[in-house]
């Protein structure tokens, strides 16, 4: 008789919970689950708090509903695995701006990630090039290349179009700037296009075209209550064993399996397992997989990541614009690169007594120095420009709350996905008892993550001989 699976899942993060969920889910009867998570919590960015007595997210707002075919995306999918499918709700001011010459101006549409489907829409914004996006004859983009988005948007479209759209919104997203930013990684849909359209407009149209949407969908969820209770519903739902603080700092290969070393070096413990997920950043994965992988831990460990606070202010009755947020250009020299009106995007987070919940996001890759500010002057500043971009003084904050996030939002260079899928292919052919899973590897986001969790598990099953369901 077959003893039972023993799998460690290395992070407890939301990449290795969905893992641990899809391991339960499909792995034979009796296997033996356990997230070793080094922080004492779990979920890694998702993190719901609590400021002047309501619930709010110090980490991951929301979650895209759809995945880039159409379909439900793999947060969506997770959530009602775990029941709590009748908790999604959606914004309900979708509205945003852009803070252009000191001003909010909103945010033009048909764009994808900035990138205009329209030129003649964005001109509010930004004056695109005089000779913008002539059809040359041939793809913008070889069958294998990879470019920056800044990179290809600056040469069809010019400057402005990138540093007044393109750059704050990527920005918002991955605190990182477009002329740096994998077009491939961080705009999958719109590299495949490029490789078929001659132009621009034309890759961006196709590209929204190949994932339809149907009229007045919404695009983004969160979870009443906090998403933290993903987090929880995913390691109860797992059956795992949590080891909570528990640093696993070496990850060796014995015999068919693995041996890990978790905890510190004058108490350490010995685990033997059958196979690893190994979901933590890639910096961290590099070190454990570079005594006896070396090309692999080069493959995955030159990753950069930037650094942002996340500062959330109550006010007492602001004059706030009927907006979810706006954008920062970094041409603009603030500190705050994005803010979201909680309360005003957020229906099921308005109170009635007139308080509201802002929140700034500070720092972009390179400025690491502005994030190591005391938490009473990024509040100060943050509170100062705000006041500035919307054009009224706001009131005294009753409470606030900064979060530092660290090394948290990895910048994906040009070639990035040929790294990681070289890495990978290294992994199954040598050692296939260990799948690789999480941002630092498919992307950023809850539904890229979930899915990533969830393919790393599958992988994990089928090299350990199928699944038992």
């Amino acid at each position: 008789m077959r003893a039972p699976w023993r799998v460690a899942v290395v992070g407890g993060g939301i990449a290795g919970l969905a893992a641990a969920v899809r391991l339960r889910d499909r792995a034979p009867a009796g296997t033996e689950i356990t997230v070793y998570e080094q922080s004492g919590r779990l979920g890694g960015k998702l993190r719901t708090g609590e400021l002047a007595g309501s619930p709010v997210e110090f980490g991951a707002e929301s979650f895209l509903m759809r995945d880039p075919a159409g379909g439900e995306s793999a947060a969506v999918a997770l959530v009602r695995r775990l029941g709590l499918g009748e908790r999604i709700v959606h914004p309900t001011v979708g509205q945003a701006a852009l803070v252009v010459d000191g001003g909010l101006r909103p945010i033009p549409g048909g764009t994808l990630v900035g990138v205009p489907g329209d030129l003649e829409r964005v001109t509010t914004v930004a004056r695109p090039a005089a000779d913008a996006d002539p059809d040359a004859g041939r793809p913008l983009l070889g069958a294998d290349d990879d470019v920056s988005v800044g990179a290809l948007v600056r040469a069809r479209f010019g400057a402005e179009v990138v540093d007044r759209l393109v750059d704050p919104m990527l920005g918002g997203v991955y605190a990182g700037r477009a002329d740096d930013l994998s077009l491939v990684t961080t705009m999958p849909a719109l590299a495949r296009a490029a490789r078929v359209e001659h132009t621009l407009v034309g890759a961006v149209r196709a590209a929204q075209a190949a994932a339809p949407r149907a009229p007045g969908a919404p695009v983004f969820g969160t979870l009443a209550g906090g998403l933290s209770t993903l987090v929880e519903a995913a390691a109860a739902a797992s059956g795992a064993t949590v080891r909570r603080g528990a640093a696993v700092r070496e990850l060796t290969p014995a015999g068919p399996g693995w041996r890990l070393t978790v905890g510190s070096t004058r108490d350490a413990e010995l685990v033997d397992v059958d196979a690893v997920v190994l979901a933590v950043p890639a910096r961290p994965a590099a070190r454990l997989l570079a005594g006896w992988a070396p090309r692999v831990a080069e493959g995955v460990g030159g990753l950069d990541y930037a650094s942002v606070a996340l500062v959330t202010l109550a006010l007492p009755e602001p004059e706030l614009p009927e907006l979810s947020g706006f954008l920062v250009p970094s041409t603009e020299g603030l500190l705050i690169k994005a803010s979201t009106f909680f309360t005003t995007k957020w229906g099921h987070l308005r109170r009635t007594d007139g308080l509201a919940l802002v929140r700034a996001s500070v720092g972009r890759y390179g400025e690491e120095r502005q994030v190591q500010r005391t938490d009473e002057d990024l509040a100060a500043t943050v509170h100062r420009e705000l006041s500035a971009v919307l054009g009224v003084p706001l009131p005294a904050p009753v409470a606030g709350h900064v979060q530092r996030w660290g090394g948290s939002l990895p910048q994906y260079t040009p070639g990035h996905g040929d790294r990681v899928a070289a890495a990978r292919a290294a992994l199954r052919a040598g050692h296939p008892t260990l799948a690789l899973a999480g941002a630092g590897y498919d992307g950023v986001g809850i539904p890229v993550c979930v899915r990533s969790g969830e393919t790393a598990a599958e992988e994990i099953i089928t090299a350990l001989g199928g699944s038992g369901t």
